[in-house]
């Protein structure tokens, strides 16, 4: 039985899972029945940040058009385009044996692609989650849910990763931006065209 956080909470993953090398980051979320005109595309990323909060480089900068980190430490599993169905929408594979020994935090994020075009935000959209997974074993080991607290955001920093006196831990987050992804690229020192 997986550990249900709320906004804020933190946990320790590999504490208490010492064995705990390669982990599943799934995010799912559901769109809510009116209809804005045009199709949902909501798209997870990874921002892998050093101790100033920023990413080093471009490159640590991981979604639908840079799939694997350099290190093979970050993986995402592709886009999904519509959101539909069960159980994830989008994962990602974590190898914490890998992660480079500059990078001190790996925030995960869900935006909605094109919002402003689209006319769409996070008030339209429900059940939105974050759950990890041991890949070796299967076993959940925490979940978010979100909630609905969101209205005129773009864009959501669900949770993030964090390196502490050694050990992985898991904060969750779930703040909101507005301004979609180039807001969240703008944070996490990434410059966009």
């Amino acid at each position: 039985m997986p550990i249900n956080l709320t906004k804020g909470q933190k946990v320790d993953l590999t504490k208490d899972n010492p064995n705990l090398t390669k982990i599943i980051v799934g995010l799912g979320w559901d769109v809510n029945a009116f209809d804005s005109g045009a199709a949902f595309d909501l798209d997870a990323s990874v921002f892998m940040v050093g101790s100033n909060g920023k990413c080093p480089t471009e490159n640590e900068f991981i979604f639908y058009g840079n799939l694997t980190h350099s290190s093979e430490s970050v993986k995402h599993m592709g886009d999904n385009r519509t959101g539909e169905g069960d159980g994830d929408d989008e994962q990602i594979e974590i190898d914490l044996t890998k992660i480079p020994s500059n990078i001190d935090k790996i925030a995960f994020t869900v935006t909605i692609y094109e919002a402003d075009e689209r006319r769409q935000n996070f008030g339209q959209v429900s059940n939105s989650y974050i759950h990890i997974q041991d890949m070796i074993t299967g076993t959940d080991l925490i979940r978010y849910d979100l909630g609905e607290d969101f209205s005129i955001e773009t864009a959501i920093v669900v949770g993030e990763l964090y390196r502490h006196n050694g050990q992985w831990k898991f904060n969750a987050i779930g703040s909101g931006f507005q301004g979609g992804l180039a807001a969240l690229c703008g944070h996490y020192g990434i410059e966009v065209a």
